[in-house]
């Protein structure tokens, strides 16, 4: 039960502190539509995603008026579809026509993406997994609400270097299909490794087969309240600094669950997990850069700032893991150029580079998110910075992923808009050395011996 302070105490953070759900995301398991005829799993699709959603909007609108608390997303994630397409697409084409099935479906129960369009292929790839994978910049050219997502490394399994080359060539070729709108079909394709099955934030939602046949899963964010927590414990200890971000995010975690409980209980579909991550917003007051700051950088970038971010990760995690008997997805602090202000001036400070939001994705729980870079990028180039990225998620086995959206027609001092959440990025420079000869070896890097603990 939440109590009368605990009420007065979330409404005050609604008012004052852009505290919010981020998103009510309804897993949607699609294993039982798979149909050896194409326009029979297409129909199968749709109906089930129709029937299972159909209230889903509606409940997250009943819910933000009835207790006040702002629900910004309503979303989907489906099955990857790679695996339920795998005896039925025979081409690019089929993939892309599922595609538009999703996109349709999401347009009638109104939310405002659907994730899924993944395939899994961290040690190999099928032909099917492949198809999908080549079918993704036409997919997300022809879509507006379907997002994308490739698993192509594990711990347990190694990274797959035949599909990180791959991924490279999709995001330039969904860069050149999408370039009239600043290339954002990229912003609808994230690159993973260590992808979890539960993860309610987009673009990289899919539902693992391990799950029901629906689920609930909450996302919170409220990078404004911890940013005001810390403001009244300035020039203090690093003691009373860890306890200010924890009880804060116990406080936005309580939140979630007050809101996954409600969602779970009228729609009739058991609650899965809260994702209690810091997912920072254009709009001024709700950065993670501005946390950053307020412990005690000048920009975002300076020395120090892997430091602050391990420091705010793991304390936002042993608040919210109080709070709430099941937290999982990514849960932890998001670090996107493009959809945080304070990170968009540091980067036009000069005080953030590429390379150091690599080191900061070591403690944190993602990756490079949201960042974009010259448009004449090379593929190979790309792929090489999602190796990386996979190598850190691979060896601290950890999930980290890529988004990367290299602007067709932009270069360094340009800037790309997105609109939206997704505001604004200025375009950063990227190492132009090559990595050719590396990223067109064959096969996979081997797990890291730490992986075998059976």
């Amino acid at each position: 039960m939440f109590g009368f302070y605990e009420v007065a105490e979330t409404n005050k953070m609604i008012e004052h502190e852009n505290l919010d759900v981020r998103t009510i995301t309804l897993g949607i398991s699609l294993l039982d539509c798979v149909d050896g005829d194409l326009s029979v799993l297409k129909e199968k699709i749709y109906k089930k995603i129709i029937k299972t959603a159909k209230d889903l909007c509606a409940t997250g609108q009943d819910i933000e008026r009835e207790f006040g608390i702002p629900i910004v997303n309503k979303r989907i994630s489906i099955t990857p579809i790679s695996l339920i397409g795998a005896g039925t697409c025979k081409s690019i084409e089929d993939y892309v026509e599922i595609a538009k099935t999703l996109d349709k479906a999401a347009k009638v129960v109104g939310v405002n993406f659907i994730g899924g369009f993944s395939a899994l292929v961290s040690k190999a790839m099928t032909k099917s997994e492949e198809l999908l994978i080549r079918s993704i910049p036409k997919a997300m050219a022809v879509t507006e609400r379907v997002c994308s997502s490739v698993n192509v490394g594990s711990s347990k399994s190694g990274i797959n270097m035949d599909a990180v080359r791959l991924c490279g060539e999709i995001i330039k070729d969904t860069a050149k299909n999408t370039a009239k709108q600043d290339s954002i079909g990229c912003a609808k394709l994230v690159v993973f490794c260590n992808a979890p099955d539960d993860n309610p934030f987009m673009a990289g939602a899919f539902l693992g087969v391990t799950e029901a046949d629906a689920v609930i899963n909450v996302g919170v964010s409220g990078p404004g309240v911890v940013k005001k927590a810390l403001e009244s414990v300035r020039g203090q200890g690093f003691e009373q600094l860890c306890e200010a971000i924890k009880k804060t995010a116990f406080k936005v975690t309580r939140v979630g669950q007050l809101v996954a409980e409600e969602a779970s209980k009228r729609l009739g579909i058991p609650f899965g997990i809260i994702d209690l991550s810091l997912a920072p917003t254009p709009a001024v007051g709700d950065s993670i850069a501005e946390i950053l700051e307020e412990i005690g950088l000048e920009r975002v970038g300076a020395p120090g700032t892997t430091a602050a971010l391990a420091l705010l990760n793991d304390q936002v995690k042993k608040g919210g893991v109080m709070a709430s008997s099941y937290v999982g997805g990514l849960s932890g602090a998001f670090i996107p150029v493009s959809e945080d202000q304070g990170m968009i001036d540091a980067v036009l400070a000069g005080a953030l580079t590429l390379e150091k939001l690599e080191a900061m994705t070591c403690v944190c729980s993602v990756g490079l998110d949201m960042i974009a870079i010259p448009g004449k990028t090379k593929a190979a180039t790309i792929s090489g910075i999602i190796a990386d990225e996979m190598a850190i998620g691979m060896i601290n086995q950890k999930t980290t992923a890529v988004r990367l959206i290299p602007v067709v027609g932009k270069d360094v001092g340009d800037t790309a808009e997105f609109g939206g959440l997704l505001g604004y990025a200025p375009i950063m420079p990227v190492n132009e050395f090559g990595c050719e000869l590396f990223i067109n070896r064959r096969g996979r890097i081997p797990a890291p011996i730490h992986s075998f603990k059976n």
